[in-house]
């Protein structure tokens, strides 16, 4: 089988796709404060590829993982083992994260709205909401204090984009400085999100996304009208580099060989 035979079923809105997209935003990255999902794949083909220096963290105190296999959680005895330190939460979070210590946090979320706030709480009315969702978890620290966020959203509608979260688990700079009692981050905020159509950046720390790149066989037109709000073009939209036929091969064949992430 050819290189293009094998990309060929390789589409935009795949897991395969968004992982080797991922994995490129983390090339020449020092430290990497890494979620679950689709993070994990991403650090772990970038570690194989892009930049296999990274130094992994995860929000179960494992700092500088070298797992040998695929982590199916932040407390998976594969991070544990080789790993260069396991820390207390205290030291985690008061230390490496909030001393400035983590190049980019690698995160998830169920919504991601114009300024860069993330929603992984509820859906809906506080009140009465159609979906309840586990929570910030640790992100809420890791978008402080991490020199900068990537995102990765396995949707691209307006809910997921919307204007204005639903609620808001993690605020970006914007938001802390325009609302009082939240802690000013010290960090830049969602710099990238990678969708199943593209690439939103924020050109500035107090700026909102715009699109910086279209998949192969999306258009400009239609990505705009999946988001919820009028989106900004960048002044030079690219279109995303297909993933190489080996990074798909290692995501299939030595990274999720059981097939927990891949879709």
């Amino acid at each position: 089988m050819t290189g293009d035979e094998t990309l060929s079923g390789v589409a935009p809105h795949s897991t395969e796709f968004l992982a080797s997209v991922a994995a490129r935003e983390l090339a020449g990255r020092r430290r990497v404060f890494a979620g679950v999902g689709l993070p994990t794949l991403a650090v772990d083909l970038a570690r194989r590829t892009t930049n296999p220096d990274v130094e992994l963290v995860y929000e179960s105190g494992v700092v500088g993982a070298h797992p040998e296999a695929m982590a199916e959680g932040i407390a998976d005895s594969v991070l544990v083992s080789g790993a260069e330190a396991m820390l207390g939460m205290d030291a985690l979070f008061g230390y490496v994260l909030q001393g400035g210590n983590v190049d980019v946090g690698f995160l998830g979320a169920a919504q991601v709205d114009r300024v860069g706030n993330l929603n992984t709480g509820l859906i809906g009315d506080w009140d009465r909401p159609t979906v309840r969702l586990p929570g910030s978890g640790g992100a809420c620290d890791i978008i402080a204090s991490a020199e900068e966020i990537v995102v990765v959203l396995r949707r691209h509608d307006p809910q997921a984009l919307p204007s204005e979260v639903d609620f808001c688990t993690s605020p970006s700079p914007v938001r802390a400085r325009q609302e009082a009692g939240f802690h000013q981050p010290s960090g830049f905020g969602v710099a990238a999100v990678i969708t199943p159509l593209g690439i939103l950046r924020r050109p500035d720390r107090y700026g909102e996304l715009e699109l910086a790149a279209v998949h192969p066989g999306v258009g400009v037109d239609e990505v705009r009208a999946a988001t919820g709000w009028p989106l900004r073009l960048a002044s030079d939209v690219a279109e995303t580099p297909r993933p190489s036929t080996e990074e798909v091969r290692l995501l299939r064949e030595e990274i999720d060989t059981v097939r927990l992430y891949l879709r």
